[in-house]
């Protein structure tokens, strides 16, 4: 006979196969990755991540956890058990594709356009002090 608890479990936010491709993609678009790229690391093909995404198909548990090890986090994160962490600690999309680029360039001129930024930096800081 099953053991009946004192304290009732807390509910668990739903979890939609829409919502969870919604963080998927979110996730993955904050990574710099194409949906190729992580179908890659995945070990599937493009179009079920693209299906993934979009909610048409449900996302067994192995699969979600083989997502959250491709996209760095955890699957509570992926499920929206806890709160998540890859907003503070990545760069967006077009952030990481424009830090790729300029990697890519010769060192003098890395310099030249991180001392760009910098001065830009400086300047937004005293406006908003103003």
């Amino acid at each position: 006979m099953p053991q009946k608890f004192k304290k009732p479990f807390k509910p668990l936010p739903s979890v939609t196969p829409k919502i969870l491709g919604f963080r998927i993609a979110k996730i993955r678009k904050n990574r710099g990755l194409t949906q190729l790229e992580l179908a890659n690391k995945i070990g599937i093909r493009r179009g079920l991540i693209s299906d993934y995404e979009t909610g048409r198909l449900k996302l067994s548990g192995e699969l979600i956890a083989h997502c959250a090890m491709a996209l760095n986090v955890t699957t509570d994160e992926l499920l929206g058990l806890n709160s998540s962490k890859f907003h503070s600690r990545d760069f967006s999309l077009k952030f990481s594709r424009r830090i790729k680029q300029i990697e890519s360039l010769p060192e003098f001129e890395q310099k030249h356009i991180l001392k760009t930024i910098d001065s830009l930096v400086k300047a937004a800081e005293v406006k908003t002090k103003v």
